[in-house]
């Protein structure tokens, strides 16, 4: 999470580039798929991401998390996990984070956040090094399309140029994903910090999509600063609208140090739209970002400011999240503990017809 300033003219740009054509819809059988510019589910629901992010990573302990998030309307976290750059998140980690998001009744999206600015920040991922550690935790993430999401990285290339650049090195992530037998539906991120001010992401995404053999990839924009006029944020979301395609505001706030996000255009205009947005970011924020806290200590009954704008505020969360359909119908709830083993069984009250067994 970090954003960089706007130029003025982009926005002439962008209300002026030419429509892109819409992707085919993914195969029915994946779970979670896009079709056009929606998001739907296996059974054909709309799903509307609504929910926040949560920094798993760096506080592996806060597993109430969810609980807390689910407690406030959300119908889905975006879990921040890491390969390397930090302490890595093994496979039976992320098969516990899959296992909290089911319990709560979330759509679980998982991010790799060691790809942060790279190219222009030390210590960076590439995209390429995203798919080894996505490969590497694969066993936790079969079959369950219905209920994840994978964001392959996050905000993966900064504002230096990079070889290859964010279009080439984003067809060859998801190519990699399909051909080590991922059917989950991708999400990519925006390069500038996720922020896409040279609209990158925008005049590319028909290559992205088109190259994905599942044709099942969602865009994610990510609106600080750059995003501090209402011109700006309907100008990007009606130019993924007139394509066809589709795109989730994967973060936001209200506030940061490149300058004063639109939050009320980002929220109202999503929900007009129907377009899924998550907030940055649960609690634990340091870096002079810790105004981005949306809950105080981890603690759902300690709601901030920001908290309370984007939880129980107008086109917030409480009052426009909608939960998945697979939770509605008899949906697996989570519960992967397996059972114990039974005592040894007592015989009573033997006939010649039957008994009755007891055990524990």
């Amino acid at each position: 999470m970090k954003a960089r300033l706007a130029l003025l003219a982009a926005l002439v740009t962008a209300m002026a580039a030419p429509a892109i054509a819409a992707a085919p819809a993914a195969h029915a059988d994946t779970g979670i798929h896009v079709s056009g510019a929606k998001i739907l589910e296996a059974d054909g629901s709309n799903l509307v991401l609504r929910g926040t992010s949560h920094p798993h990573a760096w506080y592996t302990h806060q597993t109430s998390a969810f609980a807390g998030i689910k407690s406030l309307g959300a119908n889905a976290v975006r879990v921040v996990l890491s390969g390397g750059r930090w302490t890595a998140n093994d496979t039976a980690d992320v098969a516990n984070v899959v296992s909290l998001c089911k319990r709560n009744k979330l759509i679980c999206v998982l991010e790799n956040h060691d790809t942060t600015g790279y190219g222009e920040q030390a210590g960076a991922y590439t995209l390429d090094a995203a798919v080894d550690y996505w490969t590497s935790v694969k066993s936790a993430l079969d079959g369950q399309e219905d209920y994840v999401i994978i964001n392959i990285g996050n905000e993966p290339i900064g504002n230096n140029a990079t070889t290859p650049g964010w279009t080439e090195a984003t067809t060859a992530a998801v190519k990699r994903m399909r051909a080590a037998g991922f059917d989950h539906a991708l999400m990519v991120d925006a390069p500038n910090w996720g922020q896409d001010w040279r609209f990158t992401m925008r005049d590319n995404a028909k290559a992205v999509a088109a190259a994905d053999p599942d044709k099942n990839t969602i865009f994610s924009i990510h609106m600080y600063g750059v995003f501090d006029t209402a011109a700006e944020v309907k100008s990007y979301m009606q130019a993924f609208q007139d394509a066809g395609l589709p795109l989730v505001v994967g973060e936001f706030g209200h506030n940061h140090s490149d300058g004063d996000p639109d939050e009320n255009t980002i929220m109202a205009e999503a929900q007009a739209r129907g377009l899924g947005y998550f907030g940055w970011s649960w609690s634990g924020n340091g870096g002079g970002v810790e105004y981005l806290d949306q809950v105080t200590g981890f603690d759902a009954s300690a709601l901030t400011s920001w908290g309370e704008r984007l939880f129980n505020g107008v086109n917030g969360i409480r009052a426009t999240a909608v939960e998945a359909s697979i939770y509605d119908d008899g949906g697996d709830p989570g519960d992967t503990e397996k059972p114990s083993t039974p005592g040894k069984p007592t015989a009573s009250a033997v006939t010649a017809t039957g008994a009755t067994l007891t055990w524990t």
